[in-house]
C-alpha cells in the first residue's frame, strides 16, 4: 500500500454512512497505534476514552456545534489528558520501565530527578498546554493509521469540554476532554469526498537549509 496515495485520500469527512461500521479488528489496531504513539519520556499524560452509548453520543450532539458526526460515526473518541502528573504518577511510570526493560529501578535515579524537575517546572497552564501536545501526537497517529487501513476519520475541535467532562465523568477520573475524533466510512453524498485536496507546493511547503 502506498502511504502518500493513502494520505491523499484521506480527508475530514463531513458525513458519515450510519449503517457502516468498523470491525473489532480495524477499531483495535487504530487503539493500540494511539497507545504506541510517542509521548515525551513516555509518561502519556492522557487517556483515550472510546465512547459506545448511542444514549450518551446523542447526549454529545448539542455540544459539539450540532455535528451529527457524533452520533451517526461509528465510533467517537475523545483524548483527554490527565489533570495533573504527580509523584505517584512519576514513581509508578518509573516501575513500568523498570519492570518492561527489567532494569533495577535504582538504575533509573537519573530519569527520575529530570522527571520531577520537568513536572516541578511547568506551571498548570504550562502543563496543560504539554500534555495537550502529547495527545495532538497521538492524534496524528490515528489519522495515519486510519488512513493506511482506508478508514475515515474526521479530528474535532468544536465542542464544549466542560460539557463533555460533566457527561462522561472524566473530571471524576481527573482527565478533561481536549480533541476528538470521529471514525467510520465516508457516505456515498458527502460532496465532500469529491473535492480534490488542496495543499502547497512541496517547493513552498520546504525549507531547506
Amino acid at each position: 500500500m502506498d502511504p502518500i496515495r493513502q494520505l491523499g485520500w484521506r480527508y475530514a469527512v463531513k458525513k458519515f454512512d450510519p449503517d457502516r461500521k468498523l470491525t473489532a479488528e480495524q477499531l483495535e489496531t487504530i487503539l493500540e497505534s494511539v497507545r504506541l504513539s510517542a509521548s515525551a519520556f513516555g509518561l502519556q499524560p492522557y487517556r483515550l476514552v472510546v465512547v459506545d452509548e448511542v444514549q450518551v453520543r446523542e447526549s454529545l450532539v448539542e455540544h459539539s456545534m450540532n455535528q451529527d458526526k457524533v452520533l451517526h460515526s461509528s465510533h467517537l473518541l475523545v483524548f483527554a489528558i490527565r489533570l495533573f502528573v504527580d509523584d505517584t504518577d512519576i514513581e509508578n511510570h518509573l516501575r513500568l520501565i523498570s519492570e518492561t526493560r527489567n532494569t533495577p529501578r535504582g538504575n533509573l535515579a537519573g530519569l527520575e530527578q529530570i522527571l520531577h524537575q520537568f513536572i516541578g517546572a511547568m506551571s498548570q497552564e504550562s502543563y496543560r498546554n504539554w500534555a495537550a501536545r502529547q495527545a495532538y501526537l497521538a492524534l496524528g497517529n490515528l489519522l495515519t493509521v486510519c488512513a493506511l487501513l482506508q478508514v475515515d476519520a474526521c479530528p474535532m475541535e468544536g465542542f464544549v469540554p466542560a460539557a463533555y467532562d460533566r457527561i462522561l465523568q472524566l473530571d471524576q477520573l481527573g482527565l478533561t476532554a481536549t480533541v476528538i475524533a470521529t471514525l467510520g466510512f465516508r457516505a456515498q453524498d458527502d460532496p465532500y469526498a469529491r473535492q480534490q485536496k488542496v495543499r502547497m507546493p512541496l517547493t513552498e511547503f520546504i525549507i531547506r537549509v
